[in-house]
C-alpha cells in the first residue's frame, strides 16, 4: 500500500505531481496538514504534538493522534511509522526539504533509513524530488525538474552507471572529492538510469 506523508516547510504546488488515490492512505505531520490542505489533498492521520496547528482548523474527520511536544522522534519519523504500522509499503513524503537545516537533514536521514528498511520512499517540495539508493538500481523519467544530481554518501561508491543524461557515467568510482562529477546532470531521453554496485547515493532532480 502507497501512504503520502505531509511534513511542514515550504512547498511548490505547481510543481508536485504527487497526490494519493481514493484507496492510499493519508499522515500529516503536525503542520504538514496545511500543506495538505494548500494541495486540495484530504488527511486520515494526523500526527504531532500540535504546536503548528490551530486545533479548530482540523476537520472532524481526522484522526488525530497526539504526542508529547518532548519526544525523542520527529513528527515526519512518527507519521512514517504510523503509516508503516498501517500497512504502507511505498511512502510518498510531501515537504520537510527547506525550512530548518536540521529538520531537512533528518528527513534526509529517515530517506535513507525507511529505504534500506526495504519501504520504498521519496521526499519532494515541488522544488526537490530526492531518493535514495544503495547498491541497486532506478530509472528516473524525465519530468518537471531540470538538473538531476547525486551525492555519495559513502567513503567509496564503486560502479556507478548513469545513462541516458548529458554527462553519463560507466562503471565509475566515486569518493566525496569527486562530488561535482555528478551535480546538475540532465535527463536528455525519456528516462535516466541510475545504478551503483556498492555503496549509497542520494538522487536528486531539481527544479531551474
Amino acid at each position: 500500500m502507497k501512504a503520502f506523508i505531509y511534513a511542514g516547510g515550504e512547498i511548490f504546488p505547481d510543481n508536485i505531481t504527487e497526490h494519493p488515490k481514493a484507496d492510499e492512505l493519508t499522515v500529516a505531520a503536525d503542520g504538514g496538514y496545511k500543506n495538505a490542505k494548500r494541495l486540495g489533498d484530504s488527511v486520515q492521520i494526523l500526527v504531532g504534538d500540535l504546536d503548528s496547528l490551530d486545533r479548530s482548523a482540523i476537520d472532524d474527520k481526522v484522526k488525530v493522534v497526539t504526542v508529547p511536544a518532548d519526544k525523542d522522534f520527529t513528527d515526519t519519523k512518527l507519521a512514517a511509522d504510523t503509516a508503516i504500522r498501517e500497512g504502507a509499503t511505498e511512502l510518498i513524503i510531501i515537504g520537510g526539504l527547506s525550512g530548518r537545516l536540521d529538520h531537512t537533514l533528518a528527513n534526509l536521514a529517515l530517506l535513507k533509513e525507511l529505504t534500506l528498511a526495504g519501504i520504498y520512499t521519496v521526499i519532494t517540495d515541488g522544488k526537490n524530488r530526492v531518493r535514495y539508493i544503495d547498491s541497486t538500481s532506478t530509472l528516473i523519467a524525465k519530468s518537471g525538474y531540470k538538473y538531476l544530481s547525486l551525492i555519495i554518501d559513502s567513503d567509496k561508491v564503486k560502479g556507478v552507471d548513469v545513462e541516458g543524461c548529458k554527462y553519463p557515467l560507466k562503471n565509475a568510482t566515486l569518493t566525496p572529492n569527486d562530488q561535482t562529477l555528478t551535480i546538475s546532470n540532465e535527463i536528455i531521453g525519456n528516462c535516466a538510469l541510475v545504478a551503483v554496485r556498492r555503496g549509497g547515493l542520494y538522487i536528486i532532480e531539481s527544479a531551474d
